[in-house]
């Protein structure tokens, strides 16, 4: 069974109710987690590119990948399933975070990729990991639950 359905979220996927980017975080990480990620990345076999200002380079270790000059734009696109690019973004060790376009997650299969990904990673690290509106890290709307062990809603969906 599905962790969640899609007449039951579609609002939370719309681009224009969300803004096409919405933000994905993992609050309260160590370098240790952001090691794990990029390990659970090549063990599950997805598809990643790493660059650095634009240019491909070879995914480093996560101490070295934080510990990069300031100004250099790091990214590490990794598609968990064909058409679904999820973009993490080595900001601050504290915190993983990383952009879905919901573009690609549209309908109940976009919604199982979605949770797909969130599930590995909270899995993985033991630790939440959050759905907010582009630019609003204040009001997860879903997210993967510890406790629960899945993707749960976090905030009831608007009526259109």
């Amino acid at each position: 069974m599905p962790d969640l359905l899609w007449d039951d979220v579609k609002n939370f996927f719309d681009p224009d109710l969300m803004g096409p980017l919405p933000d994905v975080t993992v609050p309260g990480t160590s370098l240790d987690d952001w090691q794990a990620v990029l390990d659970l990345v090549r063990s599950r076999g997805w598809s990643y590119a790493y660059t650095e200002d634009g240019v491909a380079v070879r995914l480093p270790r996560a101490a070295d990948m934080l510990a990069r000059s300031p100004g250099v734009d790091a990214a590490l696109q990794v598609w968990p399933t064909p058409g679904v690019l999820a973009i993490f973004r080595a900001y601050e060790v504290g915190t993983i975070d990383f952009d879905v376009d919901l573009r690609e997650l549209q309908g109940q299969t976009g919604v199982d990729a979605l949770c797909l990904l969130l599930r590995a990673v909270g899995r993985r690290l033991g630790k939440p990991v959050l759905l907010t509106p582009e630019s609003d890290p204040l009001h997860p709307v879903l997210g993967f639950d510890v406790t629960a062990g899945r993707v749960v809603l976090l905030a009831a969906p608007a009526i259109p």
